[in-house]
């Protein structure tokens, strides 16, 4: 309890913020290829995609958008952390709160953040899936900075909210089934006996969590994506909304469709949990070693 006194709230929403930041640095590439997977309309492998962004785009292509990454962390980890961390005390004035207002909780959290981090969430769509388009139809943003301010200039300011609820409602899946399958994994895992309080058993516990997560929140995700990606054709939209997206997938590419890009959403998901939670440590140690 004293240690946690000395760390003020502000700083504690900084460090989340930049421990999601830090955590993207690494699985960038992931995000890209799950969304190039997520946006063509044909049945394609992880592998082909990876191995048509080097021969077309180069190496260093993979981390394209990586700015909007960054910003989306900034905004929607930060949002998040500090929106639960506020409904967690007012929870608790009357006690520890049990798992399903846990759960309630992070879900509203991760409403909230979804909602101020959807900005940068659609600058990072479209930066990413540039690439896979004709030099011609490209939008060749700079970096997020440029791509909000094109966006705005060009389509309207409500454009940066394009896909807000698809994305709300991904967060809400993302909370609610991370708090839920993390914790269950965790203690089934500490029940075999083979596993203690340590790095080894969080990255198996974010793992497990992540298939749980992935499989739970990928319809709502590609839903996300092609709305936010979506181009306006004679004044009118591509989709309606998140409910022709999945209907037009289904009909169009099959119902599996709906998992498309599933092992990169997969492969980022768990290290991402894990590498946010490495600095989270290390930095919170790092900041209580200073005061000391």
């Amino acid at each position: 309890m004293g240690d946690q006194k000395t760390i003020p709230n502000g700083i504690k929403f900084l460090i989340g913020g930049v421990s999601g930041m830090g955590a993207t640095c690494f699985v960038q590439p992931l995000d890209l290829i799950k969304n190039r997977m997520q946006l063509s309309g044909t049945k394609v492998s992880t592998m082909s995609v990876v191995t048509g962004i080097i021969k077309n785009e180069g190496f260093f292509s993979f981390y394209a958008g990586l700015s909007a990454g960054l910003m989306r962390q900034a905004t929607y980890t930060t949002t998040r952390l500090g929106i639960y961390t506020w409904l967690f005390e007012l929870a608790s004035k009357d006690g520890q709160p049990n798992f399903v207002t846990k759960a309630a909780l992070g879900m509203a959290a991760g409403c909230v953040g979804a909602f101020v981090g959807t900005p940068a969430e659609v600058a990072l769509i479209r930066m990413t899936a540039d690439g896979r388009l004709p030099l011609a139809e490209r939008r060749n943003y700079k970096n997020v900075f440029h791509a909000l301010f094109r966006i705005i200039r060009d389509e309207g300011i409500l454009t940066l909210w394009r896909g807000a609820i698809p994305t709300m409602g991904r967060a809400m899946v993302v909370n609610a089934a991370q708090l839920a399958s993390y914790s269950q994994a965790k203690q089934a895992l500490l029940d075999t006996g083979y596993f203690q309080e340590n790095i080894t058993l969080h990255f198996a516990s974010s793992m497990i969590s992540g298939l749980v997560t992935t499989a739970a929140s990928m319809p709502v995700d590609i839903a996300k994506t092609r709305i936010q990606n979506m181009k306006i054709v004679d004044g009118k939209p591509e989709f309606k909304g998140a409910l022709d997206v999945l209907g037009k997938v289904v009909r169009n590419e099959g119902p599996l469709a709906l998992w498309k890009g599933f092992f990169p959403y997969y492969a980022r998901l768990g290290p991402h949990t894990v590498l946010t939670f490495i600095f989270l440590e290390q930095m919170t140690a790092a900041y209580k070693s200073r005061l000391s």
